[in-house]
């Protein structure tokens, strides 16, 4: 039998073929290897080129160095594993425009949904151009190529403009070819108005059209770095983000998480209560105290007098000339005009506020657990931060500055997380550490409920010996013991955690914030008993709603001079301690205090919203200040965490405990002081009702007495507010819900965790067929060997018979 010409395959590679270290080793040797098998490759049908006539076959012995031998003498796979390997699609597919134009063209097939005519993977193997080892055929690659850029064209112009082009769009080839796609694509009629554009005689539909689309865009690329530029300290969050790590920058997020919360909660108190009554002043008022400057400290004096209080607010219906009786009655209107009920304003005003609080504060919740806690794998972070988050965009030096140090620091917490998720302990070590935490933790407990009895020994003492209203500096006794226990308790915490030595930074932040946690929940409550409880049967004939806004007011503002004389004196003298006598360096930044300190600050504003509506306003100052003193104290006293660690799950901590413990008391509270405490008869929207909430019931029976156009408002408020089962059916409903939801998110995970195990499986099946094809090799390779010596051991032999005759 006539042996086949020799052949020789040429192929190059490219650059988008070295996905890895594996890969691109047995690319770089794929043309060497497919030179000894040429003959097994063109009896599988593969258009080669012939070998010239002075090239020389590779011996066995270079064969096999080729084969088991890649560079720098590096082990790879044999000849046939590797051409195995590159007939896969993954290897094949993209690496050619014939191959991208015929994958398109069964895209534009399947978008067309068509069954005329055959996508290119279903015709028959004699009329099928081969997508894999596409770049193999080099005789007729051309003829190939263009019958498939031909059918790629028929099916574009079976598609719509805008389907055309954005398939174009997607295309992986150069812009001169998408150019010609799209020209070639174009129908007559499309041509003709294509020439009559260039010659510049459009309709004016389509001028007017065309300047208007312009327009839009011209103007969204100008107003783009103004709405960029908008956003609050965006530059100093980049910036304290790469110097000090995420840890520290959640802590500032979230006191930007705060300022907005305040915002909302602020706009319909200002708009439905506090404009409304700054418009229609409430009449005899009285005279106008002086202003003195300590009323800044105390919130009393002239402040008392104003919509600050509760008790400045009027129970008349506004826009109406109201006369009121002299025994304190409700107002009667004398005539008509627009009805402006204030009770009634006031109490769905700050239910609105707070309902809206609740929505936005469960959507934060929820978003923050769906961007923290991803059910992926984090194995590839690393390579993903070092060679995917550089951001091209970023032309000015301060700005790469920036992102080189987040980026930097971004990868010393992924580092700092994987090593110590590779540390364990023995038994022994596990039970002495055990010891070790409940002894901290009884200590904390005890020092918890030290400062607890401290505060209700002396909130009983003002309650039995109480301060009368012209002594407005002795009513600062109170908010100053309460502010010293905060202050000092967490120094107590934080020299108590120093004995722990918990191996994860995330760990010791949260158990400093349950400790500080529990102390400022179990003070709160303490004060709401005494405000609630004990106040407001002392103070009968007095309005105890303006009391409980005033001490609220102050413990706010004592909250702040104390955090500003930590920041300022403590940071500081605490800095020259650690870098003069100690000589360890700059302290590092308290996260744990700090962010207690922003959820009891905003605790307080809401449970003052009630009895002060303007306390969101003071909030917003007050957070607004802290970011820029915190900002340069921690610039200027502290230095980034010895133990960088990443915080991808504090944000959704912090509005976790902002969510549950602080606005659910805060709720408690206010709910208890509508539905059940009586208010004050001398002042305020409701001082003629036995509670808040009975507001809503005088209204509805004067809707009643209105007239047939609204009797469907009274029936509403019976049957659906003041009945408990629609109440119980929307729990129940809702519960229900949330339920499906917990099943559906158990679900997917099941099936992500079955999917993650499919694809392991998939892989260790290739690693077992590669190593069942390589150990195949070598035994026929060791048969043909020893077939080899078997053959040569007769001519051995004749050879020494004939030396020995």
């Amino acid at each position: 039998m006539a042996q086949p010409p020799a052949l020789v395959l040429n192929v190059p590679e490219t650059p988008e073929d070295q996905g890895s270290c594996d890969e691109g080793e047995m690319h770089r040797s794929f043309h060497q290897l497919l030179q000894e098998q040429s003959q097994c490759v063109a009896e599988e049908g593969l258009e080669l080129q012939p070998r010239g006539p002075g090239a020389r076959a590779p011996t066995a012995s270079e064969s096999d160095r080729q084969a088991l031998l890649g560079p720098e003498g590096a082990v790879v796979h044999s000849t046939a594993t590797l051409r195995i390997l590159a007939s896969m699609p993954s290897r094949t597919i993209g690496r050619s425009r014939g191959a991208i134009i015929s994958q398109y063209y069964n895209r534009t097939v399947r978008l067309r949904r068509r069954g005329s005519r055959p996508q290119l993977s279903h015709p028959g193997r004699s009329a099928r151009p081969s997508l894999r080892l596409y770049d193999l055929e080099l005789d007729s690659a051309a003829l190939q190529e263009e019958e498939k850029r031909v059918l790629l064209v028929k099916e574009l112009q079976g598609l719509t403009v805008a389907q055309r082009d954005h398939m174009l769009r997607a295309m992986p080839l150069s812009l001169a070819e998408k150019r010609c796609l799209r020209e070639e694509t174009l129908t007559p009629r499309e041509k003709r108005w294509g020439q009559r554009g260039r010659r510049g005689r459009l309709s004016c539909c389509s001028r007017l059209r065309y300047a208007c689309v312009l327009a839009w865009r011209d103007l969204g690329l100008g107003l783009l770095p103004g709405l960029q530029a908008l956003a609050p300290w965006r530059r100093a969050l980049k910036r304290i983000g790469g110097r000090f790590g995420s840890s520290v920058l959640s802590y500032f997020l979230f006191l930007k998480t705060l300022l907005a919360f305040n915002a909302l909660l602020l706009l319909p108190l200002l708009a439905f209560i506090v404009g409304v009554q700054a418009a229609f002043p409430p009449a005899g008022s009285g005279p106008v105290r002086a202003f003195t400057g300590l009323e800044l400290l105390t919130g009393g004096g002239r402040f008392t007098d104003t919509v600050m209080y509760y008790g400045y607010y009027s129970n008349t219906t506004l826009n109406q000339p109201c006369a009121p009786p002299p025994d304190g009655g409700q107002c009667t209107p004398e005539g008509g005009g627009l009805p402006y009920n204030m009770p009634l304003a006031y109490l769905f005003t700050v239910g609105a506020a707070f309902f809206i609080t609740c929505i936005t504060l469960v959507y934060s919740m929820s978003r923050s657990f769906g961007e923290s806690y991803r059910v992926g794998s984090t194995s590839g972070a690393h390579a993903i931060t070092a060679f995917c988050s550089w951001d091209h965009k970023v032309t000015q030096k301060w700005a790469s500055r920036l992102q080189h140090d987040k980026i930097r620091t971004h990868l010393k917490e992924l580092l700092a997380e994987w090593q110590l998720r590779q540390g364990s302990r023995g038994v022994c070590g596990r039970l002495r550490r055990a010891a070790l935490l409940a002894l901290v933790w009884l200590l904390c407990l005890g020092i918890t409920f030290g400062c607890t009895v401290a505060v209700y020994i002396f909130s009983e003492l003002l309650v039995e010996s109480p301060v009368s209203a012209e002594r407005e500096e002795a009513q600062l006794a109170l908010p100053l013991v309460v502010c010293l226990l905060n202050l000092g308790a967490p120094y107590l915490y934080r020299c108590l955690a120093a004995l722990e030595r918990h191996s994860s930074p995330v760990m010791e932040v949260c158990v400093a914030v349950c400790r500080n946690l529990i102390l400022k929940m179990v003070i709160l409550g303490i004060l709401c008993y005494h405000w609630l409880g004990r106040r407001v049967g002392a103070l009968k004939d007095q309005c105890w709603e303006n009391f409980v806004g005033q001490e609220l007011y102050r413990l706010m503002v004592m909250d702040f001079l104390f955090t500003l004389l930590d920041t300022f004196f403590g940071e500081l003298v605490w800095r020259l301690i650690s870098e003069k006598k100690l000589g360890r360096g700059k302290p590092e930044f308290d996260i744990a205090r700090n962010v207690l300190e922003l959820i009891y600050g905003q605790t307080l504003t809401w449970l003052g919203v009630l009895f002060a509506p303007l306390l969101p306003a003071m909030q917003i100052a007050k957070l607004l200040l802290l970011f820029y003193v915190k900002k340069m104290s921690l610039m200027a006293n502290c230095q980034a965490p010895h133990r960088p660690w990443l915080a991808c799950h504090m944000s959704t901590v912090f509005v976790s405990l902002l969510c549950f413990p602080s606005f659910l008391g805060a709720a408690i509270f206010l709910c208890y002081a509508v539905w059940q405490v009586k208010p004050s008869s001398v002042c305020g929207p409701f001082r003629t009702l036995d509670t808040m909430y009975e507001a809503g019931k005088v209204w509805v029976r004067r809707l009643e007495k209105a007239g047939p156009r609204v009797s469907w408002l009274p029936w509403v408020h019976r049957y659906l507010v003041e009945n408990t089962f629609p109440i119980y059916l929307v729990s129940a409903l809702l519960l229900a819900v949330i339920y499906f939801n917990i099943q559906v998110v158990k679900g997917q995970r099941k099936v992500i965790c079955l999917l993650k195990d499919q694809i392991s499986n998939e892989g260790e099946d290739k690693i077992f067929l590669i190593n069942k094809l390589h150990s195949v090799y070598e035994r026929k390779e060791r048969g043909r060997v020893g077939g080899a010596q078997e053959a040569a051991m007769p001519l051995n032999l004749l050879t020494d018979d004939r030396d020995a005759w």
